[in-house]
């Protein structure tokens, strides 16, 4: 089994609210030193068998146009194998 694990999150130029709120939370409950938060999504795709070149071609390809909005979004995508 193979797990490819899709992280999204929104482009530096996208205003992020959420990060914002939770920046903000940070110094209000005493941890200093954080200069910035930015929010994201996290997916992990369990495969039956091997993660071979089609089948993560085929998670792109997801990410790309359900996981997330090429508009606003990035996203980094890699494979983790069980050891």
């Amino acid at each position: 089994m193979a797990r490819v694990v899709v992280d999204v999150m929104l482009k530096p130029e996208i205003l992020d609210p959420q990060g914002k709120a939770v920046h903000g939370a940070f110094g209000r409950l005493g941890f200093d030193g954080v200069a910035d938060v930015r929010q994201g999504k996290r997916f992990e795709i369990t495969l039956d068998g091997e993660a071979t070149e089609e089948r993560v071609a085929e998670i792109r390809k997801a990410a790309d146009t359900l996981l997330a909005n090429p508009v606003i979004e990035d996203y980094a995508l890699h494979v983790e194998t069980d050891q």
